[in-house]
């Protein structure tokens, strides 16, 4: 876990955090298939001691193998232009400080220090053991009753039905899509990820679903939601063209609502991100949102590694795509969006349990790489950089190694002249250093 710069009672929050046991840095081998031991009963028995903070605001669930974090922000930004405050949690990337929310901004060092002494004095005096996610899942809750916001967005860290953050009961309940993350392949793997992820939908739910999977419906109906709204069948991109820093999309949805709107960011799967979240605060205010909140609330969006553009010279792109079908969108978008001429370099880092072989393909594929320069992620987790070379030499792709990200990064930026791409990729916990090290070499 990553942590900010905090004063005294934020100092004492983050003290208190590193103490815990982090699942983030070291992985339990939990997946879809996999999730005996799991309980939300230590957390629920604190969220109850606490007095039920998540109560204190509507709040709007996601999930996903893949966009859950661009949907996350463009329900913020949406519900932000409506007038109501909002609170967000993501997923375990970033600072502390980053991951929780208020207002479209990163909470305050004296607010989170207050949320975790009231989480750690209650979890001390039940004598309950949190996790690290945990805590700060249930610090986040409480800070968003303090605050008070009127609507809380909340993303889910691992599958659903087991996740810290499925202590909330879900208004609106967000299901992107289902594909190969988080699983032990095997046997119908893809069936105990939809069963897993399905478990945010409770019976007061709405559930929006990205996807027209008829497996997946069946999963959420299962749950028994007020409704199932799904793309394809309630919903719908009706056009998603490339623009200039971003693409032109046309969405209708359930509700009759008609948008025509700037999404200023890459890829067709954005498209969808979009169609998505604006179905899902359509169905939290019951009806269709004005064309001019639409219009602002994208104006505004900006979406931290997810085809970001960290410099132009050379052309060098962040994305935290991490498994095949994440790899597979990017490499579609990158080839519709970015006309590279020249050679094409990826700096790839992955966390243990991915499949690197699979990455690769997936991603050459549909954007073809010259070479790959292989580094570790910073942390126990991270998969070695030989083993990054090996998948990357199994795929066909040239690949060398690198000690540390700040080395892979200079190594492929070196030699890089005006018609090529650099791209770096595989983790989101690439990504906040990748951006620094780009900005060293600049200034």
């Amino acid at each position: 876990m990553n942590h900010g710069e905090s004063g005294r009672g934020g100092a004492d929050a983050l003290d208190y955090l590193r103490r815990l046991v982090d699942h983030e840095l070291t992985s339990v081998g939990v997946s879809a298939g996999r999730i005996e031991g799991l309980s939300l009963g230590p957390l629920r028995s604190v969220m109850e001691a606490l007095g039920e903070p998540q109560r204190a605001y509507r709040v709007v669930h996601v999930t996903g193998t893949n966009g859950k974090g661009s949907v996350c922000r463009m329900i913020e930004r949406l519900v932000s232009e409506l007038g109501l405050r909002v609170g967000t949690y993501m997923s375990p990337e970033g600072t502390v400080n980053e991951r929780i929310r208020v207002d479209l901004a990163p909470i305050g060092d004296a607010d989170l220090g207050d949320a975790v002494a009231s989480v750690r004095g209650v979890a001390e005096h039940l004598d309950v053991e949190l996790t690290a996610f945990e805590a700060v899942t249930a610090s986040a809750l409480v800070a968003f009753a303090d605050a008070p916001v009127d609507v809380a967005v909340i993303e889910v860290g691992l599958l659903g039905r087991y996740d810290a953050t499925n202590v909330v009961d879900a208004d609106v309940a967000v299901l992107t899509n289902v594909g190969a993350d988080h699983t032990d392949f095997i046997g119908d793997w893809r069936s105990r990820i939809a069963s897993e992820k399905a478990g945010i939908v409770k019976p007061g739910s709405i559930a929006v679903l990205g996807t027209d999977a008829s497996d997946v419906i069946a999963h959420v109906e299962a749950e028994g939601p007020l409704a199932v709204v799904a793309f394809g069948h309630n919903f719908e991109l009706v056009d998603s063209r490339v623009a200039v820093g971003g693409r032109h999309v046309v969405i209708d949805t359930s509700s009759g609502g008609h948008h025509e709107v700037f999404v200023p960011v890459h890829g067709r799967a954005q498209g969808v991100n979009a169609a998505v979240a604006i179905e899902a605060v359509e169905a939290l205010v019951g009806g269709a949102l004005p064309a001019e909140i639409v219009e602002a609330a994208f104006a505004g969006l900006s979406l931290p590694g997810r085809i970001e553009v960290a410099s132009t010279e050379p052309v060098t792109v962040l994305d935290g795509a991490h498994n095949p079908d994440a790899a597979a969108s990017l490499g579609a978008a990158l080839a519709e969006s970015f006309m590279i001429a020249g050679r094409r370099t990826a700096v790839v880092g992955m966390l243990a349990g991915r499949d690197p072989v699979a990455f690769l393909r997936a991603l050459h594929e549909r954007f073809p790489i010259d070479l790959v320069v292989a580094t570790p992620v910073e942390g126990v987790r991270g998969q070695s950089a030989d083993a990054i070379v090996a998948a990357a030499e199994r795929v066909g792709i040239a690949a060398i190694s690198a000690p540390d990200l700040k080395a892979a990064v200079a190594r492929a930026r070196q030699d890089a002249e005006v018609d090529d791409l650099v791209l770096v990729t595989g983790s989101f916990r690439l990504v906040d250093p990748a951006r620094a090290a780009v900005r060293r070499r600049e200034h």
